[in-house]
Parts: structure tokens; sequence; C-alpha cells
């Protein structure tokens, strides 16, 4: 009997989380075989070290630092994530850091830099841009991922190279030589027509179409995939625009 309850107690040891208390992320994020494991996020993490968090095909892999908060908790690991981090950007060996921004270290700066290589009109994803160590920054280098995330590139961008500004935009919605819903109005009346677009343009931007029937030139702007507005629509968000520019 002693025997059973002895085994029985052990069991539920086993099956439960190994806890370990509050636990801090390390300064130095890094994996050596391609398995993130929470031992490899966060100091102290004891019996809790071996436990997979992610796999790493690539240089870097970026996690969400919401859903390795959760995954830590589940394995009795206590982090209140007291920097406000949103992302956790792992690289092989050498060390990689939480994403939070650039900052002076040992008379270098933390850069972000691109983990691969992207083809223009690419769009930027999490995993694509990583911390880096550099002499120096570019002038428009961001200072925070979320930044250049979502945006697509202008020109071919190198692995490895800092992310400048001026690297990126908005994605594009209107392509040249397509078919474009165009709607006028004036708040009173509202008229739709079909365009062709004569150049490209992201959401925002103002760009010329030519009425198929007439082949008048009209400028619009663009509103979104395949939509643009003219008229004193199109002149309120050009002033938008405009004013949101002058406002940063």
């Amino acid at each position: 009997m002693r025997a059973l309850l002895l085994s029985a107690v052990a069991a539920l040891v086993f099956a439960a989380p190994a806890f370990a208390g509050p636990v801090t992320l390390r300064a130095e994020v890094s994996d050596a075989d391609g398995r993130v494991t929470l031992g490899d996020l966060f100091e102290g993490a004891g019996g809790a070290a071996g436990i997979l968090i992610a796999n790493r095909a690539g240089p870097s892999v970026v996690l969400d630092a919401q859903a390795v908060q959760v995954m830590a908790r589940r394995a009795g690991l206590q982090w209140d994530n007291p920097q406000g981090f949103r992302r956790i950007v792992v690289r092989a060996g050498g060390g990689g850091s939480a994403a939070a921004g650039p900052v002076a270290a040992r008379g270098n700066v933390d850069v972000l830099t691109y983990a691969r290589s992207l083809s223009v009109g690419e769009i930027v994803q999490p995993q694509d841009l990583v911390w880096a160590k550099a002499a120096g920054a570019p002038a428009d280098a961001p200072r925070d991922a979320d930044q250049i995330i979502g945006l697509a590139a202008r020109r071919p961008l190198r692995e490895g190279a800092p992310v400048a500004g001026r690297d990126v935009s908005a994605p594009l919605v209107i392509k040249a030589g397509e078919s474009v819903n165009v709607t006028w109005s004036d708040g009173f009346v509202t008229l739709t027509m079909q365009g062709k677009a004569l150049k490209a343009a992201a959401t925002g931007e103002s760009f010329n179409l030519q009425n198929p029937t007439s082949k008048k030139i009209i400028e619009a702007i663009a509103t979104g995939p395949g939509e643009a507005a003219a008229g004193p629509q199109a002149q309120a968000l050009k002033s938008a625009a405009a004013s949101s520019y002058a406002a940063r």
C-alpha cells in the first residue's frame, strides 16, 4: 500500500510543470542547435529549461512575447515582461536580443537589419528583421520594428544590411494599366466610373488615370486595392495626408 501511495505521489510530481518561480529574460537570447527552449530564453528556468518553444530554421526566429509568456506560465515560470517587449528575436549561437529598440552598447549601436534578402515589392514580415551590432545606424533608421513590418521593399534588400526608412514604402494597391473603380463625391452627389491607371500607387498616393471613353486624364487618390477617389473627396484626402505628414 505504501509503495502504491509513493508511486502515485511520484506520478503527480512528474506530471506537474517544473515550477521555478519568477524568471528573467536573458540579455542575449540565442540557441545553439535550432531548438529554442525556455532555458535559452530565461535565466533561472530550472527544471523547465529543456521545454521546447520553437524551432529556428534560418539565422533567426522571431517569437511573439505574449505567446512566450503564456507558454512559460504553463511550464510553471513567471515572466512579467517588465520591459513591455512585443517580440523576442532569437539568433543562432552568437546571441540575439529582445526587440525593443537601438541603444548604445560597448561603443556600438544596435541596428535593425534584414534577416534575409528581399526582392522589390516583397512585404516585410517580423521574421525578416533582426537586431545586430554596428558602428552606426542610417540617419532614417527605424527605432522600432513595427515601423517597417507590413511595408513593401522599394528596391532589392540584402541580408545583413541595416534597415533604412527609404528602403520601404506602403504596399501598392493600384497597378499601372489595371482597371480602377473611381468614386467622385462632393458630399451630396456620388458618381462611380472606371478608369485605367497610368501608374502604380499605394493607399493615399495620388496618381493619374484615363477615362476609357473620353480619354480624359483624371487625378485620383488610391483608397484600396483597385479603388480610388476623385474630385472634392480626393482633395480632402490629399489635404489630410499632407497635414498628417507635417505633424510628424
